[in-house]
């Protein structure tokens, strides 16, 4: 009697890069409908500059006009992928603002190089589920409410006193991200950690933050959002 075959079954290919952009366009033009628009711009403006340019500077002469509209279809495809993925990241987040845990999903997925930060918060609210959240970088400790500025005031402060005890003149900065009118967006979060300016070294951050995680109580992230499900799908 013949043996069976191994019918172990293969695992499934991961998709191409292109369909990983065509998905990415789909999720993101569920939830932004002037995706498509900002795309044929991002793609029109670089190209009729480039051909403008190339009837000003070199009139008459084909070869340069065909180099600066290749210039110009280079640009506007790259202008195209970068709108892609700023509005896909803002689709993203959009979709869990509010919840329990999606300041925890942005520390975790986009925090520039040089930042160190955690999904899991600094101190929680059991039964509002309002949070604080810390990152640490060259512009200091960033402490971040997620939540009213009413109930979270206290957590703020407390979180505040602690890093103070740390010594020496280390910069804090208190971001709100909630249903106040003057409240950070959830997808600009990432930038706005950026724009602080620098009074760490990179071995001052280390340091810092090791230290901070010491004195810290290990506390569950609130149920609300799964961060590694939160973020927005990249290429690879």
């Amino acid at each position: 009697m013949a043996r069976s075959k191994d019918k172990t079954p293969r695992p499934p290919k991961k998709p191409g890069r292109m369909k990983q952009m065509w998905q990415v366009f789909q999720m993101t033009r569920r939830y932004d409908k002037k995706i498509v628009l900002f795309m044929v711009l991002g793609f029109v403006v670089p190209v009729a500059v480039a051909l403008g340019l190339a009837l000003i500077l070199s009139p008459g002469s084909i070869l340069n006009i065909v180099l600066w509209t290749i210039s110009g279809v280079l640009a506007g495809i790259l202008a195209m992928l970068i709108i892609l993925g700023r509005r896909a990241e803002k689709a993203a987040y959009s979709q869990i603002e509010g919840q329990p845990g999606a300041v925890g999903a942005v520390l975790r997925g986009s925090l520039k190089r040089g930042w160190v930060g955690s999904e899991m918060p600094v101190a929680v609210n059991g039964k509002t589920q309002d949070a604080v959240y810390r990152a640490v970088g060259r512009g200091g400790v960033v402490l971040i409410s997620e939540g009213p500025r009413t109930r979270t005031a206290r957590m703020l402060e407390e979180e505040r006193r602690m890093v103070t005890r740390l010594g020496g003149s280390i910069a804090v900065t208190i971001i709100s991200v909630g249903p106040d009118a003057d409240a950070v967006p959830l997808h600009k979060l990432a930038r706005r950690l950026t724009r602080i300016k620098p009074t760490l070294t990179k071995a001052e951050v280390l340091a810092v933050n090791n230290r901070l995680n010491s004195m810290t109580k290990k506390l569950p992230i609130p149920k609300g959002v799964d961060p590694m499900k939160a973020r927005p799908q990249r290429g690879n």
